[in-house]
């Protein structure tokens, strides 16, 4: 516990070693581009306190660190709701590498001073979340029944398959392959990743409203849980017809950088289930409010990937105080892009057990611990 009001006396970006280069992945999303993963190396940000108490969080920009000091060097980390508004007006990111680290730092050194996990200081009650495995590659029909064949021997509970092939009855095979491989054991959800683009064009196969709605037609045949992003980010009416055509969820969000879009998405009927992305939402202190306007809503929200290190944690302690969260998402396709890659620079990471769970850290704030020996001196 602190002595008094807590003072921020410096932020830093910290380099950490590369451990090992794992490969990459061509990512569905992203057809022609590549998607790379180590063990060890990137960055994290910290955030020092006057009283020896220091959070860390997911990199920013380093572009971005004199600014977000000159804001917050002084002041108490416990004022989230004014640092969050003028870091979104005076400093200017980009997701993923925009001011989200910072704020996930603030609220792991809030844990800290308090003494307590950051789900608990929400009120969570769960101790421990269901993960799904969100993979990442679009493939044959066998390899991905073989691979979820995989995660349920190994315990899985849930996985998220990606499709977007030319025709629909390739998505359909592939999907039915995969139901037909884990039966009722495990619950299903597609990613169609039409929602990428700010605007109309990205790269690999664009789905019109006809193939959005017979894809969700066939999938709630096949008893999925949800749909993801049929069609593109700004398309609400159209989302708001589909959503009223058919019985499947319709998912989405991760993309969306304001809370305002969750407020009439919530409204317009635009989405069953919200998916906001704390790093591209400026941090997780607006990923709790868009948790309040889910629930005033009935609707069920999970949170998008966090970005693979530590803003999965931040995700982790969200989704265990959110009731109304059935499930926390963890990109993983291995063996090159499994989860515990990105995991690997902190000493203590969770990991999903031989049932499916993944348990909350229970130390203060995160509640994890960064590996200081990959930290790079300066």
């Amino acid at each position: 516990m602190t002595q008094g009001r807590l003072k921020i006396t410096k932020i830093e970006l910290v380099r950490l070693r590369l451990v090992e280069e794992i490969g990459e992945i061509e990512p569905a999303w992203d057809l022609g581009g590549r998607l790379h993963f180590n063990r060890g190396g990137g960055q994290i940000v910290r955030v020092h306190t006057d009283q020896g108490i220091t959070g860390i969080g997911p990199a920013v920009d380093e572009r971005i660190i004199a600014a977000a000091s000159a804001h917050l060097v002084g002041q108490d980390p416990f004022d989230t709701e004014k640092h969050v508004g003028r870091l979104r007006y005076y400093v200017q990111g980009t997701p993923y590498r925009g001011v989200a680290g910072i704020d996930i730092a603030l609220w792991d050194i809030i844990g800290k001073a308090s003494g307590q996990p950051l789900y608990k200081l929400w009120g969570g009650a769960k101790d421990k979340v269901i993960p799904y495995a969100s993979m990442v590659k679009l493939s044959t029909p066998e390899e991905r029944a073989e691979r979820a064949t995989e995660f349920m021997e190994q315990g899985w509970k849930a996985l998220k398959m990606r499709i977007h092939h030319e025709t629909l009855a390739q998505d359909v095979e592939a999907v039915e392959a995969v139901r037909g491989a884990v039966g009722d054991r495990m619950e299903i959800m597609v990613d169609a990743n039409q929602a990428q683009s700010s605007g109309d064009w990205q790269p690999g196969f664009q789905w019109d409203y006809r193939r959005a709605v017979e894809t969700a037609r066939e999938l709630q045949r096949l008893d999925c849980y949800w749909l993801e992003e049929p069609l593109p980010r700004h398309y609400y009416d159209q989302l708001s017809r589909l959503q009223a055509q058919v019985d499947i969820p319709i998912a989405g969000g991760e993309n969306n950088e304001h809370v305002h879009e969750f407020l009439t998405m919530c409204q317009d009927g635009v989405y069953d289930l919200l998916q906001p992305e704390s790093m591209v939402l400026d941090g997780i202190t607006a990923s709790r409010k868009i948790g309040v306007m889910a629930e005033v809503f009935g609707k069920k929200l999970v949170p998008h990937h966090g970005g693979g290190d530590i803003g999965v944690i931040a995700h982790l302690h969200l989704v265990a105080s959110w009731p109304h969260a059935p499930f926390l998402e963890l990109l993983h396709e291995p063996p090159i892009g499994d989860y515990r890659h990105r995991f690997s620079i902190m000493t203590n990471a969770p990991e999903v057990d031989s049932e499916g769970y993944m348990a909350v850290p229970q130390g203060p704030g995160l509640g994890v611990e960064i590996d200081e020996d990959l930290i790079e001196k300066s």
